[in-house]
């Protein structure tokens, strides 16, 4: 198959790409603006001792200094058990419509209430244990008064995902495609364009589009070809619907070169190969090696700079570490 011929005439400007982009906002409009709340969820976080083996933390599966992944096709839990799929990246995901690859949560706060529930990953056996587990850890009671003032009950398991979801919501990853859409043509090199057209031309921003370039729908896995493994049933698990056997949240591709391994089960490796399966299952296109490396480098574009600053470990997290408490439910 011949390799894709750019079209000088195709209309990639800035101000063509805005009908179907969107650059990323920072700080995120309409999220939760206090720092105490802020602070409150990034010490949440990164606690180890909010699960039932003493031992895992939100960062554990999704690392803030590894672009919010582990790296691993299914991540360990507590107990040593491994997961039912990939851990996505937790940047940018509060431009998802929907939360985890089948969409059972409606926010960052209602999917920041199921790792610390799920017996194979932090394994609290309730709410409540978990509320119990936080009234126990020194360095709780003033941090939860702060962020949830005037309140009779500041530490409930509502304001612990509350207080999560907010931190999340800041965990913003501006790119050079972002300078490049609000007008700075040379914020793409010529490859990363001629990838650009590409990546139009095979039809991949049908699904992966907005400000995320994707989480914003649903889709079935195999559209044009039958998905590799079928053995994940996908959004059916939550519905039990028929057409939502193998439908899976379209997953953000900013950051993708740093988020492998890739998709629900985490089985493909390299990001090439990634590429090359969406255009053959998804856009019904046979994409050559040279097209695949024209699209990879403009996915390279969509990679931001870590926050470091705020992602930085609170300070009092190590020293806290050092002092284990008994594992919940015994």
């Amino acid at each position: 198959m011949r390799a894709f011929d750019p079209n000088p005439d195709a209309d990639i400007s800035p101000t063509a790409l805005r009908r179907q982009f969107t650059p990323l906002a920072v700080p995120a409009p309409g999220l939760p603006s206090s720092q105490a709340l802020i602070d409150l969820g990034r010490k949440l976080y990164y606690d180890e001792r909010l699960s039932a083996g003493n031992n895992t933390s939100c960062n554990s599966c999704h690392l803030l200094n590894a672009y919010g992944v582990d790296g691993h096709r299914l991540s360990t839990g507590h107990d040593g058990r491994l997961g039912g799929r990939n851990a996505p990246t937790v940047y940018n995901a509060a431009l998802n419509f929907v939360q985890f690859w089948d969409g059972r949560a409606a926010n960052l706060a209602a999917q920041a209430k199921g790792p610390i529930l799920n017996p194979v990953e932090m394994g609290m056996p309730s709410g409540d244990a978990v509320v119990a587990r936080i009234k126990t850890l020194p360095g709780y009671t003033d941090p939860f008064k702060a962020a949830f003032p005037g309140s009779t009950e500041p530490v409930t398991f509502d304001h612990f995902a509350d207080a999560v979801a907010a931190f999340e919501g800041g965990l913003r990853t501006p790119a050079r495609w972002d300078g490049y859409l609000l007008g700075d043509e040379n914020a793409l090199s010529a490859t990363e364009k001629i990838g650009l057209q590409v990546f139009l031309k095979t039809g991949c921003a049908s699904c992966h589009a907005g400000q995320g370039l994707g989480g914003n729908s649903f889709q079935k896995v195999g559209y044009t070809h039958p998905w590799p493994d079928q053995h994940d049933p996908g959004r059916y698990q939550v519905t039990t619907l028929d057409r939502d056997r193998l439908v899976f949240k379209v997953p953000t591709l900013r950051n993708i070169e740093k988020t492998g391994p890739y998709f629900h089960d985490g089985k493909v490796a390299s990001l090439d190969d990634a590429v090359r399966l969406m255009g053959e299952n998804q856009c019904g296109k046979n994409l050559t090696d040279k097209d695949v490396a024209f699209v990879v480098a403009f996915l390279k574009s969509l990679t931001g700079a870590l926050p470091q600053q705020y992602i930085s470990l609170p300070l009092d997290t190590e020293r806290a570490h050092m002092s284990k408490v008994p594992p919940a439910g015994n």
